[in-house]
């Protein structure tokens, strides 16, 4: 089953480094997933966002309002 994960956040440093970070720990790990940046404040108001970045894997938002580092995200992506 592929992964679907979604960074959400306006197009700030934080919500890219996020972004960023997402990516090299799926090249770290070798997982495949389908990973999409929303910036659109009417899509990010549908997942009932308050604070920004916010990581969602498969739906479920995992780490919200600051910076996701590498290494917790390969964590979140290996259980």
């Amino acid at each position: 089953m592929k992964i679907d994960i979604k960074v959400l956040g306006p197009g700030c440093t934080k919500c890219k480094t996020t972004y960023t970070n997402v990516l090299e720990a799926l090249k770290q790990t070798g997982i495949e997933a389908d990973v999409i940046k929303i910036e659109d404040l009417e899509e990010m108001m549908k997942y009932n966002v308050l604070t920004t970045p916010v990581l969602m894997i498969n739906g479920v938002a995992k780490i919200k309002g600051r910076i996701a580092e590498v290494k917790e995200i390969t964590d979140l992506l290996l259980k």
